[in-house]
């Protein structure tokens, strides 16, 4: 059983399009980079740049005869083997009506060769792990019915519109086992599988971190030991949801503040984490500078700190950050992220910055809130350099709440299902 992807439309309505002969699609491994492209393209012929003996023989092939024999073409792990792209740009260059869909797990090494080679000649898709809307769909045909946040970014509605209870949601039932799912397992599809019980998925997700460990980081830098890096990996999920200090974590780890930062931009880079930058635009107010790190998937951080049960109030602010965030990335919205602290304690969760304005947000694990949980969202806008669009209080409180005439409390699950 598979879950239908909101990128699918997108990509659907523009794969016969001029400037989509090549096509990129990067993110982490096992996000359903492939599934996707042969769902969208069974036309293609697929080629798997992982296996050595065959990426020797497409080493080989001229433009001519990547025109004859694979005119139409997936490139899977393109980064196992970068002087391919230059295959493919010549092909390009040369012959109009040639197709080509590169995938790739490492933002690094497919990126920067892309961006080399192809600039102007591609277009870039980032893939994430499911959503919430996805994970409810029943299969690849059923219709994705977009979550209040994504109506709200597209301008389709407001917050009035939102019920004063989940429990008068139709949906309700659907939203609350997506939501279960992801509490438990994370939202890489291969977890959707009915015929894989509780062990198999915790299994699944174990397995997952060791090859990233062994597969994907090993790409990225040849590390003779991967035990620091191991080391940090743990360190970042434990300390998910902080704010992130180079220097503390590498006299932790017994290693250079440098080689730290640099194993933190490999994690992201590898889209294990989101690194949330501190907005910091207000020069008469004492702000952190730090940056806040969370786990991009729930179920690979329950893996990594091997074990399993229920999550802690830093875990829980992670996964509704990462599910925001991925949210707003699938419909292709032009926002930036952001968390906010001021050096006298006054913090917001997460900042999403448009054109207009702000939405703030304070996430709280509580069944219940009141009026006292709003009380870094008041007056907020005191401090931004934009409007205070709408602040938001996410829990597991089932009533909505309207503290003032712009923060108004949600269920979470109501909100982002």
């Amino acid at each position: 059983m598979g879950k239908n992807r909101q990128i699918e439309e997108t990509i659907s309505s523009v794969k016969n399009k001029k400037q989509a002969r090549i096509i990129v699609f990067t993110g982490a491994r096992q996000v359903g980079k492939t599934t996707l492209v042969k769902q969208i393209l069974p036309e293609y012929e697929y080629l798997s740049i992982e296996d050595p003996v065959l990426r020797k023989s497409y080493l080989n092939l001229s433009a001519t005869l990547w025109k004859t024999q694979y005119p139409k073409a997936i490139l899977d792990e393109v980064q196992k083997e970068p002087q391919l792209i230059e295959s493919i740009k010549a092909t390009y260059d040369i012959y109009d009506d040639v197709r080509y869909v590169l995938l790739g797990s490492s933002q690094l090494l497919l990126l920067e060769k892309v961006r080399e080679s192809l600039a102007g000649r591609c277009i870039i898709y980032e893939l994430y792990p499911l959503t919430l809307p996805e994970l409810a769909t029943i299969d690849w045909n059923d219709a994705i019915i977009l979550s209040e946040w994504q109506k709200i970014l597209n301008g389709d509605t407001d917050t009035s519109t939102l019920l004063p209870s989940f429990l008068m949601d139709k949906r309700q039932s659907t939203k609350l086992t997506s939501w279960q799912h992801y509490l438990k397992y994370g939202a890489y599809p291969a977890l959707v599988d009915e015929e894989m019980n509780d062990e198999d998925k915790y299994v699944w997700l174990k397995n997952y971190v060791n090859t990233y460990l062994e597969r994907d980081v090993r790409d990225l830098a040849s590390f003779r030991d991967l035990e620091p890096f191991i080391k940090l990996q743990r360190a970042v999920a434990t300390y998910t949801g902080s704010l992130f200090n180079a220097s503390n974590f590498a006299r932790d780890l017994g290693v250079n503040s440098k080689t730290v930062q640099r194993y933190l931009e490999y994690l992201r880079l590898s889209y294990q984490v989101i690194i949330l930058p501190a907005w910091e635009r207000n020069a008469t107010k004492r702000l952190t500078k730090a940056p806040k790190i969370h786990f991009m998937d729930n179920g690979v951080l329950q893996a990594v700190l091997q074990k399993r049960g229920g999550i802690n109030g830093n875990e829980f602010e992670s996964l509704i950050i990462s599910e925001i965030y991925k949210q707003a990335k699938n419909i292709f919205v032009d926002v930036s992220f952001y968390h906010l602290r001021t050096q006298d304690g006054r913090e917001i969760d997460l900042l999403v910055e448009t054109e207009t304005g702000y939405y703030a947000f304070e996430i709280k694990m509580a069944d219940h809130i009141s009026a006292i949980d709003a009380r870094h969202l008041i007056n907020i806008e005191t401090i931004l350099d934009k409007p205070l669009i709408c602040g938001f209080i996410l829990s597991n409180d089932n009533e909505t709440r309207q503290i003032t005439p712009n923060i108004i409390g949600v269920n979470a699950t109501m909100f982002l299902g």
